[in-house]
């Protein structure tokens, strides 16, 4: 039985070792991939809108597509396909880059940042569990020893506990940190999106109609 819960007791540790691993990663790639769609600040995001404008106010728009396609940032992306469906009207293209800014961009930050919650969410109850498994050890020990308790095999198993439960707070607090400064950078990309995707409308609406 001993040799039981010291098999589990490392199954929770590997356990706990990989939940850190995984959460650390998605962890990185999410700020990673907010960092690369969005513009730092709205004054690199009116730079490139004024650059936009100049080239569609002229009715250029090759140079317009060939200026977005070079930037992999969100609005640019956008900007693109409304150049290049700009025949749906600007109604039915307003909705669109909306439809277009959830599916290719958040919808994918979303689906990675929910993999960072469900390890903050695990970590703790893997420690639960490994600090229950320590305190069964514990008491069998105690229930099974006729003559008292060992007191190694008791400091063993009590140690265990703890070390589990704190191992499973240890992952989960940075990371509960980290996933709500993630979920600031969204907001604010969402906002500058958002004042994006006005600005570009108005500009659409301008360049179109000089078109006609």
């Amino acid at each position: 039985m001993d040799v039981l819960f010291n098999v589990v007791g490392i199954v929770v540790y590997v356990a706990l070792a990989l939940l850190a691993l995984w959460g650390a990663f998605c962890a990185v790639i999410v700020w990673r991939r907010v960092g690369q769609v969005r513009f730092s600040d709205e004054e690199e995001q009116e730079e490139f809108l004024t650059e936009l404008d100049g080239t569609l106010g002229q009715g250029n728009y090759a140079e317009a597509v060939a200026l977005c396609e070079e930037d992999r940032r969100a609005l640019p992306q956008l900007a693109l396909f409304s150049i290049e469906n700009r025949e749906i009207g600007i109604g039915k293209l307003q909705r669109r880059l909306w439809e277009r800014f959830q599916q290719d961009v958040l919808s994918d930050i979303e689906h990675r940042l929910s993999w960072v919650a469900t390890v903050v969410k695990s970590a703790p109850m893997v420690g639960l569990f490994g600090t229950v498994l320590g305190m069964m050890g514990a008491f069998r020990s105690i229930a099974t020893s006729e003559g008292g308790a060992d007191p190694t095999t008791m400091a063993g198993n009590i140690m265990l506990a703890l070390i589990t439960t704190a191992c499973g707070l240890a992952i989960a607090v940075p990371l509960l940190i980290v996933t709500n400064s993630i979920v600031v950078r969204i907001r604010k990309m969402e906002d500058l999106v958002g004042l994006g995707i006005g600005r570009l409308i108005e500009t659409l609406k301008l360049a179109f109609g000089r078109s006609r």
